[in-house]
């Protein structure tokens, strides 16, 4: 017995040694002819291959005609040159494969996952849909009218709207301010042709990338690849200069969006955040956790746990290539709006006025670095972190000296971390709710500006 316990315990020690020096596993970059960017990474435990494919094709690129870039995305599965939608369907379902395609702020991309023995029809599939899709027609109109319908029930949720709201609010000129979902008006304007040539500008290998992670010999895989997309030839790449935006706002605001029929309140307390390649964002994430980014956070104690004004409250940084936001989100009664948000203000000035203590700084230590392997246990999450690499021009040691930089921070460090990044002062609030029980009482926060949910846009 004691000899089992012993070997458990070692196990345990094993375990927790590996997760505290967590490493991108070994990989192969290399670029082919036509300029696209591959990465080859074996993982031999299961018998699956995922695929993460991405291009400079996000809905940053969508100019006056929001929800470009995502019908884009979501029309290159609409059918190719080889296979119809319900046949790419059929062939992956039969499998048990998954093939998606999504657009982001900074990228739009492609996912896949599917079994080693069905990688050659897979293969097909996705070389079918990233060098060669038709944009059927009658498959784009159809899904229009479905999106024009579904952003129409989106206000409905002031939770699945707010972001879109805020973004709106704090970024101005910037395209980070449009809504990458689109609205029923820009939607329904667009057509297949202006999703083809979006594609035609955008999937360019020049800028595009191809992470495959799984089980397969990378040798063999670098000659399916090369064979696949090597003689792939789109427009040159557009390199387009972007000036960070300016998120330093000289007085506090407020968005107040009316939705007449709310019961309850939903906002956010927002400022300046920071941008995907922050030096700072290790330390960042671990006092944010302190704040707002576990259960067991500051603000979910007050404002759940011990007053009962919501059922959950949380804190986070939206980070994008550019540039980031912050925020603070909850909801309430309408009767409880003001005591939520000046509550949300009190934890977040405590943060400013006592800081953290060793004690605390330890257990949120502990938290981040037990969530933090996890996040890239599976072959899927490895693609993705590759390709991401890519887009946002970081390598490795963002994730190899992750855990160092955690275990490195000091009560000291967390009060320049505290003073630099965290707002607390010319903050932006946006709350989405019934203006006519709210609309004086929030007055206080900042200058009023007052939009009615049910127009178009945001």
């Amino acid at each position: 017995m004691k000899k089992i316990l012993f070997v458990f315990l070692a196990l345990l020690t094993l375990s927790a040694s590996a997760q505290n020096n967590f490493k991108v596993p070994p990989f192969e970059k290399f670029k082919l002819k036509n300029g696209l960017t591959v990465f080859l990474m074996e993982q031999h435990e299961v018998p699956l291959i995922n695929v993460s494919a991405v291009f400079d094709a996000g809905s940053i690129n969508d100019g006056e005609r929001y929800g470009l870039a995502g019908i884009t995305a979501d029309a290159l599965l609409f059918g190719t040159e080889k296979y119809t939608k319900p046949q790419i369907e059929e062939m992956t379902d039969f499998v048990g494969a998954s093939i998606n395609t999504y657009a982001a702020k900074d990228l739009a991309g492609l996912t896949s996952s599917f079994a080693a023995k069905d990688q050659e029809k897979l293969f097909d599939i996705i070389q079918q849909v990233i060098m060669h899709p038709v944009f059927d027609k009658t498959e784009f109109d159809k899904h229009k009218q479905r999106l024009t319908q579904e952003l129409v029930r989106e206000k409905e949720s002031p939770r699945a709207v707010i972001n879109a709201y805020m973004n709106a609010f704090m970024f101005k000129d910037f395209p980070y301010a449009t809504p990458g979902g689109g609205t029923p008006t820009t939607i329904e304007k667009l057509s297949a042709a202006d999703a083809k040539a979006f594609y035609e500008g955008n999937y360019t290998s020049g800028r595009g990338a191809i992470a495959i992670v799984g089980d397969f010999k990378a040798a063999d895989m670098k000659k399916k690849v090369t064979a696949m997309f090597g003689s792939w030839k789109t427009a040159p790449y557009r390199m387009v200069k972007r000036v960070a935006p300016d998120l330093e706002f000289d007085k506090s605001r407020v968005l107040l969006v009316d939705k007449p029929d709310a019961r309850e309140t939903t906002f956010l307390i927002a400022g300046k955040g920071i941008d995907y390649n922050s030096a700072d964002y290790v330390p960042v994430l671990v006092v944010n956790t302190i704040l707002g980014g576990r259960f067991t956070s500051w603000l979910n104690d007050a404002l759940r746990v011990n007053s009962g004004l919501t059922y959950g409250a949380r804190s986070s940084f939206t980070r994008y290539k550019f540039a980031g936001t912050f925020s603070i989100s909850t909801f309430t009664k309408n009767s409880t709006t003001v005591p939520a948000v000046d509550m949300a203000l009190q934890v977040l000035d405590s943060l400013h006025k006592t800081g953290i203590n060793d004690e605390i700084l330890k257990s949120a230590k502990a938290y981040v670095k037990g969530s933090f392997p996890p996040a890239y246990e599976s072959a899927g999450a490895l693609a993705r972190l590759l390709t991401d690499m890519h887009i946002y021009n970081f390598d490795e040691n963002y994730i190899n000296t992750f855990q160092a930089k955690v275990d490195g921070l000091t009560t000291e460090q967390t009060k320049q971390i505290i003073a630099t990044y965290f707002p607390k002062d010319k903050l932006q609030f946006v709350m989405v709710g019934k203006a006519s029980e709210i609309r004086d009482s929030v007055k206080k926060y900042g200058e009023l500006t007052e939009k009615q949910i049910k127009a178009d846009g945001f």
